[in-house]
C-alpha cells in the first residue's frame, strides 16, 4: 500500500483560500449516530463476538498496494504505517469519532489488555510498535486485533476494520503460507451477514482480477453488501467510467471513485485538488459526482453504517438474550461445586438415586427412551444386533433381551429333547428298565427307572445353565455400569470406585443365581410331582397310541405318532416285547412331564432374576457402593470435579457476566431512544 506519486508541475499552481466551514467528512447527523456507535463498539470491547454475536461492521479489504492506507488515511485525517510489503499485519480496529469541542485531536491504541495514548505524529511508529508486539517482530501476521480510537473535529463517525492486504507470493521474511494465513483472516471477517465489505481496488487494474474481488464474492456472490472505493483515479483515468458503471464484478453498493493525497499536502488541500480533478479533468467529469469524493465515501459509509446497526440491533439484542439464557441454562445443569463432605454426599444421593431410576426404566419397565442413543451399552448392542438379525424395526429393550435369552434357552432344551426322542427310540427307556430289574409285577416299570431317566434330563439342564447365567449377568453388568457412569460423568475419581464395586456386585449377583438354580435342579431330581392338569391329558392322549404303534413297530423301519413324528424302530426289532412295552409306558409318562419340567425350571430362573434385578436396583447396588467408598473423606475425594469442569464453569461463569453487561448496555440505549423520542432509524 505505498504512497501515490505526485506527477511533475512545471510550476506550482495558486491555491484557493479556504474558506471556514464546518470539515467535509463529518456527516450532518453524527450527534444521533454517536450514541448507537457507541453501544456498538461497547459490545465489541466486551468481546461479545467471541460469543457468536456478529456485530455490523465496516471490513476494509484490497489487495497489495491498492490504495487501502491512503483510502484510510483520507478518512481519518492521520497517517498509517507505510512502507514494502504487508503494512497491516494485524486486524485493525479504527474507531473515528467526531469531537468539534477537542481542542486537540486524542489518539490511543487499544491491544492485550491495556491502552497505549499516542498522537498525529507518532502514531504510525505506535501501530508498528504495536503490531510487532502482537504479531512478532518480523513480517508474518496475527488475527489478534488492535485498535486505534481518533477523536478530533471533521472526521465521520465510523469503525472500520483494516485487514491485511492480500498477497500470493511470500516475500523474505514471511511465511510460505502467508496467503493462506491472510486469507483465513479476511474471510473470518467478511463472511457474517452483518459485515459491509469495502473493497480498495486501483483504477490501474482489471477489476475482476483482484483477489479482494474474488474472496468477496464467495460470500456475497450479488454484491448486495459489498461497496467499492477506487483509488489512484488520476494515474488511469481512461476507461475508469466504463469500469464503474458496467459493473461486472457484481458491486451492489455501488463505487466510489476516489483521489488520494499526494506528496506533503495536507488533507484539506487533496480534498480541493479531488474537487477540481473531479471537475475539469476530460475524463473524470463525466462521472456523476454522486460517486466521487472522499467527502462522498465518507458519507456513504456513515450512512450504509447507520442503516446497518438499526436493521440489525434487534437481532443482536435477540442473539444476546438467547446465547446468556442458553449459558445460565448450561450453568445450572452443571453439577453443584462441592465444597463440603455435606455437599459431596447430597450430589452422591442425587447420582444414586438418578441411577436407580434409569435402571428402574431400563431394567425393570422396559422403558429405552433414555437409553436409544446409548450405542456402546452393552444390551443396547443386543438389541441392534437382534434387530437385524429378526429384520425387525422396533426397539427392543433389555427385559425383551432377558426374555430373549430365557426363550432361547429354553428352545435348546426342547430341540435337545425332541432329537433324541425321534432318532433313538425307546433306546434309553429300555437300557434304563433292564439295569432297574427286580421284584415286581412285570408289566409295571419300576420308579426308580423314572428318576433315573428324569435326573439324567436335568443333568443336561445344568450342563447348559453356566453359559445362560453369564450371558444375563453380563448384560446386566453392562447395563448397569453404563448408567452408573452417565450419572457420575462429572466425577471420573468416583466411576472407578463405583465401577469396581458395580462389577464386584454383578460377580456375587452371578453366584448366588448359580446357587440358586443348582438347588432347584437338586429338587427335580429328588421326586416326580406336577399338579399342572396337562400332564394327565397328554400321556393319555400319548398312551391312546399303544396299539397302533405294537401292530407297526416291527413291520416298519419308522412308526408316525402324534406328537412325537415319525420315531425310528428298527433298533427295537431284536428286543423282548414286554420289555418294549414298559419302555413305551416310561416314555409316555416322561414326555409330558419333562415339558412341565423345563418350563417350571425356565420360569424359576425368570423369576429369580426379576427378583435379583430388582433387589439389586432398590437395595444391593447402592449398599454396596457405600462399602466401597467407606472411610473419612473418601466420598468428598470421589467427588472432585475433572479440570476442565472447572474450566467449564469459570468460562460460563465469565460468558454470563458479559452478556448480561452486552444486554444492560443495548437496554441502556433502548430505554434512551424510547424515553427521547429522537432516533430516526
Amino acid at each position: 500500500m505505498g504512497d501515490d506519486q505526485a506527477p511533475v508541475r512545471s510550476e506550482p499552481e495558486p491555491k484557493p483560500p479556504l474558506v471556514a466551514r464546518r470539515p467535509p467528512l463529518a456527516a450532518s447527523y453524527n450527534d444521533r449516530m454517536r450514541p448507537l456507535l457507541n453501544v456498538i463498539e461497547r459490545l465489541r470491547n466486551l468481546m461479545v463476538m467471541e460469543e457468536g454475536v456478529h456485530l455490523p461492521t465496516i471490513v476494509v479489504v484490497g489487495d497489495q498496494s491498492s490504495g487501502k492506507s491512503s483510502v484510510l488515511e483520507s478518512l481519518a485525517g492521520v497517517n498509517l504505517p507505510r512502507g514494502q510489503g504487508i503494512c497491516t499485519r494485524v486486524p485493525l480496529i479504527m474507531q473515528l469519532q467526531e469531537n468539534p469541542q477537542a481542542d486537540r485531536p486524542q489518539l490511543y491504541l487499544e491491544f492485550n489488555g491495556k491502552v497505549v495514548p499516542t498522537d498525529e505524529d507518532n502514531i504510525a511508529k505506535a501501530i508498528n510498535d504495536a503490531t510487532d508486539e502482537i504479531a512478532g517482530h518480523g513480517k508474518g501476521v496475527s488475527n489478534t486485533p488492535l485498535t486505534l480510537v481518533i477523536e478530533k473535529p471533521g472526521i465521520p463517525d465510523l469503525t472500520m476494520i483494516d485487514l491485511p492486504g492480500m498477497t500470493r507470493v511470500p516475500v523474505h521474511g514471511q511465511p510460505e503460507n502467508i496467503y493462506e494465513q491472510i486469507s483465513e483472516i479476511i474471510m473470518e471477517y467478511i463472511r457474517p451477514e452483518e459485515s459491509i465489505i469495502l473493497n480498495v481496488l486501483s483504477a490501474t487494474v482489471d477489476f475482476s482480477t483482484c483477489e479482494s474481488i474474488r474472496m468477496s464474492q464467495m460470500v456475497d456472490k450479488t454484491g448486495r453488501r459489498t461497496l467499492a472505493v477506487v483509488t489512484k483515479a488520476d494515474k488511469a483515468p481512461e476507461g475508469l467510467l466504463e469500469k464503474v458503471t458496467a459493473d461486472d464484478v457484481n458491486i451492489g453498493l455501488g463505487y466510489v471513485c476516489v483521489r488520494n493525497r499526494i506528496g506533503a499536502e495536507t488533507y484539506e488541500e487533496a480534498r480541493l485538488e479531488e474537487a477540481k480533478l473531479f471537475d475539469t479533468h476530460p475524463l473524470l467529469c463525466k462521472i456523476e459526482k454522486s460517486i466521487v469524493g472522499v467527502p462522498v465515501l465518507a458519507q456513504k459509509l456513515t450512512q450504509i453504517q447507520a442503516t446497518m446497526m438499526a436493521k440489525y440491533l434487534p437481532e443482536i439484542v435477540t442473539k444476546i438474550n438467547d446465547k446468556l439464557d442458553t449459558n445460565i441454562a448450561e450453568l445450572e445443569r452443571m453439577p453443584k461445586n462441592l465444597s463440603s463432605v455435606e455437599d459431596a454426599m447430597m450430589a452422591f444421593m442425587e447420582i444414586m438415586g438418578s441411577a436407580k431410576e434409569s435402571l428402574r426404566k431400563f431394567l425393570l419397565r422396559g422403558e429405552i427412551d433414555e437409553f436409544l442413543d446409548e450405542k456402546d451399552m452393552p444390551c443396547v448392542k443386543m438389541m441392534h444386533s437382534y434387530r437385524r438379525f429378526n429384520n425387525d424395526e422396533k426397539d427392543m429393550p433389555c427385559t425383551a433381551r432377558l426374555v430373549q435369552m430365557l426363550n432361547q434357552y429354553y428352545d435348546e432344551l426342547r430341540n435337545w429333547t425332541e432329537y433324541n426322542q425321534t432318532t433313538n427310540f425307546l433306546l434309553e427307556e429300555t437300557e434304563v428298565l433292564e439295569k432297574a430289574k427286580g421284584i415286581g409285577l412285570p408289566d409295571v416299570p419300576p420308579q426308580t427307572a423314572f428318576l433315573t431317566l428324569l435326573q439324567r434330563k436335568v443333568k443336561e439342564i445344568s450342563s447348559q445353565l453356566p453359559s445362560l447365567v453369564v450371558r444375563v449377568w453380563d448384560c446386566i453388568e453392562g447395563v448397569v455400569i453404563q448408567a452408573l457412569m452417565r450419572h457420575s460423568e462429572n466425577y471420573p475419581q468416583l466411576q472407578s470406585s463405583m465401577r469396581r464395586a458395580a462389577s464386584s456386585l454383578i460377580k456375587k449377583m452371578k453366584g448366588k443365581t448359580m446357587n440358586r438354580m443348582m438347588k432347584i435342579i437338586e429338587m427335580e431330581k429328588l421326586t416326580d410331582y406336577t399338579c399342572n392338569p396337562e400332564y394327565l391329558l397328554e400321556r393319555n392322549k400319548l398312551m391312546n397310541q399303544q396299539d397302533h404303534f405294537f401292530n407297526r413297530y416291527r413291520n416298519y423301519s419308522s412308526v408316525q405318532l402324534e406328537g412325537l413324528g415319525a420315531v425310528d424302530t428298527t433298533h427295537l426289532w431284536y428286543h423282548d416285547q414286554q420289555l418294549i412295552r414298559l419302555a413305551f409306558h416310561l416314555k409316555m409318562r416322561m414326555t409330558p412331564y419333562w415339558k412341565i419340567v423345563m418350563r417350571r425350571f425356565v420360569d424359576m430362573v425368570a423369576l429369580h432374576l426379576r427378583f435379583s434385578v430388582q433387589n439389586l436396583v432398590n437395595k444391593e447396588m447402592e449398599k454396596e457402593i457405600r462399602c466401597e467408598l467407606s472411610g473419612p473423606g473418601i466420598i468428598k475425594r470421589m467427588m472432585e470435579e475433572k479440570p476442565e469442569m472447572v474450566e467449564k464453569r469459570k468460562k460460563l461463569n465469565k460468558n454470563v457476566k458479559l452478556l448480561r453487561e452486552s444486554a444492560e448496555v443495548v437496554a441502556q440505549f433502548m430505554n434512551r431512544i424510547v424515553t427521547d423520542g429522537d432516533y430516526d432509524r
